[in-house]
């Protein structure tokens, strides 16, 4: 029942979005030009009399009103429908997978070796150290000049 009433009031929302555009272009202008002019301003006086300036004013008051309702209470109701169908759907299937298939514990594992592998040989590691602090001889630098007597 509620997606039917959705249903109407989105529809009921466009034709008042539409009215809405039709009564805001038929208004007069305030100078005798611009849009209300150019599709129909003169029109509006023939059809309403003198105070049309008044009807479409109220007019256009309450199909903004209308609009503004429309739309909140459209969005409460879409927004309830929503929090209410596709919640309970989705738990209801968490709650179905979840009694279907028992969590699987994974086998225990392997033990780690913690110990420090000791040498078998005596030989001990030179020390460690940066390329920084060791000085490189390179084949390219000049030889130092011999100190002539």
């Amino acid at each position: 029942m509620l997606p039917f009433i959705a249903g109407i009031l989105t529809f009921l929302l466009v034709v008042n979005c539409l009215l809405l555009i039709l009564i805001i272009l038929m208004q007069l202008p305030k100078k005798d030009a611009g849009a209300g002019m150019a599709f129909g301003g003169a029109a509006a006086d023939a059809l309403f009399g003198a105070g049309s300036g008044n009807f479409l004013t109220q007019t256009t008051r309450y199909a903004t009103i209308t609009l503004f309702a429309l739309a909140l209470g459209l969005g409460y109701m879409e927004d309830h429908l929503h929090a209410q169908s596709n919640g309970s759907e989705f738990e209801k299937a968490v709650q179905q997978k979840q009694s279907q298939t028992p969590i699987a514990t994974p086998p225990p594992l392997a033990p780690v070796n913690l110990q420090v592998p000791t040498s078998t040989n005596n030989l001990t590691m030179p020390p460690l150290t940066s390329p920084s602090s060791t000085p490189v001889a390179s084949s390219n630098a000049p030889a130092a000049p011999a100190k002539s007597k």
